[in-house]
C-alpha cells in the first residue's frame, strides 16, 4: 500500500456499498425516463475478493444502513404537498414499527398539555397539524445503564419563513427543511435494521411554517416546555423554537447519556463552511471529539465552531427570558446553537447544523444530486464506536 498504509480489511464490501449508495434515484413522479438514463436492472456490479464470506457479512451490515439512507433520501426528496407532519409521522410508524422500534405520535392536544408553546407557535399559521414523534429502539435490554443515547431532529416540512417571509427565489428548496428529522428517522431504521446492541431514542418535531392570518407574529412571546419565555423577533428563525421543546422533552423524559440534534438551522453555516462540512457545536469536548472521529471515518465531515458565554449574552431579551435571534447578522450559526443550549437541561449535548450538506446540487461519489441523507452514516458510526455493548 502507498506510504506503508495497512490494507482495508473490508475493501470489497466498501466498494459494493459505495456503488449501492451512488445508485439511488428519486424518480417516482416521472412518467417517462430521461433520454439516456439506464434502468436500474441493466447495471450489475461484481466485486472480486479472496474472503467472500466475511465481505458478504460486512456488506449485509452496510446494506441495512444503505436501506436507511435511501429511506431518508426519499423523505427529504418528497414535495411538501405529499410529506407534511401527519404523513411524515405515519411513514415513520409504517417503516419502524415492523423493525421493533416503539413509535409514539403526539398531536397538538398532547403537545399543548405538555406545554410545548414554542413548537406549537411555529405551526399556528398552517392547516397541517403539528406533530412530535418519539422513537425508542431497545437493542440492549439487559444493559445495566438505563440511560439511552438520544437524537433529536428538526422537521419543518415546509418553511415559507412565516410572517417574516422568505424571497420567492429558491423557496422551493424549503421542502428539505426537515432533513434533520429525516436523518434521525433513518438512523433509527439503521440501528434497528442491523440489530445494533444499543438503547437509542429518536425524537422529531414536525411542523409547517406558513403565513396565515393566525400565524405567529414578530414580537410575539411564547412559553416553552421548559418554562422559559421566548421573544420571537423573526418567524423565519423557527427551527430553534421547534427544537427547544423537543430537546427539553428528550432531556427530561429520557435523561440520555448523550444527546445530539440535527437541523438545517442557519444559512450562515453555508457561508462559513459551504457544502463540504456540517457545523458542530457541543457543550462537551469528549462528545465533540467522538463526533469528529465518526465524521472522518464515515466521510460525513464536521467542523467544530465556537459557542461561548459572550455569544449567549447576545440573545438576552428585554421582554422575555430569551429572544430567538441576536438582532445583528454576526455569527448566525453560533447564535442558533447558544439558543438551543438553553434548552438541553445540562445534558451532554451536541448540535449539528446541516444546512449546507443536506442537499447536493451536483453528483458526488456516493451521493447523487439531491437529498444526501447526511447524518445517517455519521451517527451510525458514532453509535457503533462509542455506545454499543
Amino acid at each position: 500500500m502507498p506510504g506503508g498504509a495497512a490494507p482495508n480489511a473490508h475493501f470489497a464490501a466498501d466498494v459494493a456499498l459505495g456503488a449501492r449508495l451512488r445508485s439511488y434515484r428519486f424518480d417516482k413522479y416521472r412518467t417517462r425516463e430521461k433520454e439516456g438514463t439506464p434502468s436500474r436492472s441493466s447495471i450489475k456490479l461484481a466485486v472480486a475478493t479472496g474472503d467472500p464470506a466475511s465481505q458478504r457479512a460486512e456488506f449485509a451490515r452496510g446494506a441495512a444502513v444503505a436501506d436507511a439512507v435511501f429511506f431518508t433520501r426519499d423523505l427529504v426528496s418528497e414535495p411538501a404537498n405529499i410529506l407534511y407532519p401527519g404523513s411524515f409521522s405515519e411513514r415513520v410508524r409504517k417503516r419502524l414499527s415492523p423493525l421493533g422500534v416503539e413509535v409514539e405520535i403526539f398531536g397538538e392536544a398532547k403537545l399543548a398539555k405538555l406545554g410545548m408553546g414554542a413548537l406549537l407557535g411555529v405551526g399556528q399559521g398552517s392547516a397541517r397539524e403539528t406533530k412530535l414523534v418519539v422513537m425508542q429502539y431497545k437493542g440492549a435490554p439487559k444493559s445495566k445503564d438505563k440511560h439511552p443515547v438520544a437524537f433529536v431532529g428538526k422537521g419543518v416540512t415546509f418553511d415559507t419563513g412565516g410572517i417574516s417571509i422568505k424571497p420567492a427565489a429558491g423557496m422551493e428548496d424549503m421542502k428539505w427543511d426537515m432533513a434533520g428529522a429525516g436523518a434521525v428517522t433513518g438512523l433509527m431504521a439503521a440501528l434497528a435494521g442491523r440489530k445494533a446492541k444499543v438503547n437509542a431514542v429518536g425524537i422529531i418535531a414536525l411542523v409547517e411554517n406558513m403565513p396565515d392570518g393566525n400565524a405567529q407574529r414578530p414580537g410575539d412571546i411564547v412559553t416553552s416546555m421548559s418554562g422559559q419565555t421566548i421573544e420571537v423577533l423573526n418567524t423565519d428563525a423557527e427551527g430553534r423554537l421547534a427544537l427547544a421543546d423537543a430537546l427539553w422533552y428528550a432531556a427530561t423524559r429520557f435523561k440520555p447519556k448523550a444527546m445530539v440534534d440535527l437541523a438545517t438551522l442557519t444559512g450562515a453555516v453555508i457561508i462559513a463552511l459551504g457544502s463540504e462540512f456540517a457545523g458542530l457545536f457541543a457543550n462537551d469536548d469528549a462528545l465533540a471529539e467522538q463526533l469528529l472521529a465518526a465524521g472522518k471515518e464515515s466521510g460525513e465531515r464536521l467542523w467544530r465552531l465556537p459557542m461561548t458565554d459572550a455569544y449567549d449574552k447576545q440573545i438576552d431579551s428585554d421582554a422575555a427570558d430569551v429572544k430567538n435571534i441576536s438582532g445583528d447578522r454576526g455569527a448566525g450559526s453560533t447564535i442558533g446553537a447558544v439558543f438551543l443550549k438553553r434548552f438541553v437541561n445540562d445534558m451532554k449535548w451536541a448540535h449539528l447544523d446541516i444546512a449546507g450538506v443536506a442537499w447536493s446540487k451536483k453528483d458526488k461519489p456516493t451521493v447523487p444530486k439531491g437529498a444526501t441523507a447526511f447524518g445517517v452514516r455519521l451517527l451510525d458510526r458514532f453509535v457503533a464506536d462509542n455506545f454499543e455493548t
